[in-house]
């Protein structure tokens, strides 16, 4: 059986995510009470088709209201069958992805959403484009890209890397002469 799952934030305890299957939208919670009258109490389960979710769900009002809207529309687009691929790639994935995009490409990516925003600018991403860009990275580079980052070294001229790669051996140098 498929379905499919996510991480709500916070501890929620007693209330489980719906889960949503192919043809059907589960709800199931549970009452957690230090009274002994509810100590025995099982735990509850709504179950609609997405057809009746969709139309005329009271289910639609208890989502709303204890995950919020945003987790509401979620579970819209689910049941209408709108699936968001690339959310639910792992990070290595996706940024494995993300380097083969153009630099424009890259900067429209980082203003999608704050998953985006961080991978975009992260320097594993960079640090795949600098690596498929040049042909052979010397330990000074890749030691300065360490110092600076990946993405400033990306953006930096060839000029202005010759220079900062000399002022590291220069202060290398001076560090390796002041020890005694």
């Amino acid at each position: 059986m498929e379905y499919f799952k996510w991480k709500i934030p916070g501890s929620l305890g007693h209330i489980l995510p719906p889960l949503l299957y192919k043809l059907s939208v589960i709800f199931r919670w549970w009452k957690i009470s230090l009274r002994s009258e509810y100590r025995s109490t099982k735990p509850g389960e709504t179950k609609e088709t997405h057809e009746d979710f969709l139309e005329k769900s009271h289910l639609q009002v208890q989502i709303a209201l204890i995950f919020g809207s945003r987790i509401l529309d979620y579970v819209f687009n689910l049941c209408e069958g709108k699936f968001d691929f690339l959310e639910r790639l792992s990070d290595s994935l996706l940024l494995n992805v993300i380097s083969y995009l153009d630099l424009e490409d890259i900067a429209r990516l980082s203003q999608t959403s704050r998953r985006f925003a961080k991978l975009c600018t992260s320097d594993e991403l960079w640090e795949q484009i600098v690596r498929g860009s040049c042909d052979h990275i010397t330990p000074d580079m890749q030691a300065l890209a360490q110092d600076m980052g990946w993405r400033q070294m990306y953006f930096t001229n060839k000029l202005q890397l010759q220079r900062h790669l000399r002022k590291r051996k220069q202060w290398q140098g001076s560090q390796r002469s002041s020890q005694p």
